[in-house]
């Protein structure tokens, strides 16, 4: 079994995320078409429908902007699949675009040579055998497989989530954290709401990043880096935790929504909703990398399988701020 070795100091796997610095979310998906964040599982298939899914310009935009890698939704809570899977009939190739857009994404990852990361919710509110640990740990071994066994290339990173549904021993994560580097060696693997105490769903307020405390409880073992989006750690933020009386050595990776700071889906208002702007993606981009630790700033596209140009010009004024933007030529 593949677990976590403790240490004061970061392993290989850790120092080549925390070299990664700067990268892109994007959240697209069933919700995208229909106005909402989250979904219950029972939206229909029917309403996926993308004009077009622009995946190359995706990425090219994420190049441009000097990040070093991009972090798909393969699955959110909802249960809709982004890949070309038999596991299930809720996913993109039994829908009226059935594009494989993990494929699309990887293949412009390659292109412009940054890394691929995958988002992948362990919360399913679709899959029939959700309610059964067991079964279910299979069937999101299964997804696993399929995503990180060699159909889409390198998979630099593994962000899991949903975890407060359930309990954190009914996921087995020492299963998926193994059967995930067993596939990608290098990957860095985590689990959102990583730091917290005792074994109930959901994680106190006390256990944010902001207050985060040398020798605090690792909640979900084994993770790679902490997660909780999207707050931002201090700037002294401590860098060892524990868990069955070990110490570990976990970076923190920050997530953050370009607009209003909780606009993951695209939906008909999100143009009226204010960009962060680009001085403070700089500033937090300082504040994280200056200390090891790492920035992942979300962008939405939309029903057209594009990305807001506003968007992407805040993207490119932040990049020009801090010295990092790139010609795509």
């Amino acid at each position: 079994m593949i677990t976590l070795k403790p240490s004061t100091e970061p392993n290989d796997v850790q120092r080549a995320m925390m070299a990664r610095k700067y990268g892109m979310f994007i959240h697209f998906g069933i919700n995208t078409f229909y106005d909402t964040e989250w979904s219950n599982g029972k939206l229909d298939i029917i309403g996926y429908r993308p004009a077009a899914i622009d995946a190359e310009v995706w990425v090219k935009n994420a190049y441009t902007a000097g990040m070093n890698y991009v972090i798909l939704i393969t699955k959110h809570h909802d249960g809709f699949c982004m890949w070309d899977t038999d596991t299930t009939n809720y996913c993109v190739n039994k829908s009226p675009v059935p594009v494989d857009v993990v494929a699309k994404v990887a293949e412009a990852c390659k292109k412009y040579g940054i890394k691929l990361g995958l988002y992948y919710s362990l919360w399913d509110r679709h899959e029939k055998c959700y309610k059964d640990d067991k079964k279910y740990a299979d069937y999101m071994c299964a997804h696993l497989t399929e995503l990180m066994g060699g159909r889409y290339g390198e998979i630099a990173e593994l962000w899991l989530d949903g975890g407060w549904d359930k309990y954190p021993k009914q996921w087995d994560i020492p299963r998926l954290y193994d059967l995930a580097h067993r596939l990608q060696p290098g990957c860095a693997v985590a689990v959102n709401l990583t730091i917290g105490k005792g074994l109930r769903k959901w994680t106190s307020p006390r256990f944010r990043p902001e207050r985060y405390k040398e020798g605090m409880n690792i909640r979900y073992f084994p993770s790679d880096f902490r997660l909780w989006d999207p707050h931002f750690p201090r700037e002294d933020d401590p860098k060892l935790y524990t868990h069955g009386g070990n110490t570990y050595y976990l970076p923190f990776e920050a997530t953050i929504c370009i607009r209003n700071m909780s606009n993951w889906f695209w939906d008909p208002a999100y143009t009226k909703d204010p960009l962060v702007g680009a001085q403070f993606i700089a500033d937090k981009y300082r504040l994280l990398t200056d200390h090891g630790n790492t920035l992942v700033v979300n962008v939405a596209p939309n029903t057209r399988g594009v990305q807001e140009k506003e968007d992407i010009d805040c993207l490119l004024s932040a990049a020009r701020l801090l010295g990092i933007e790139r010609s795509a030529e």
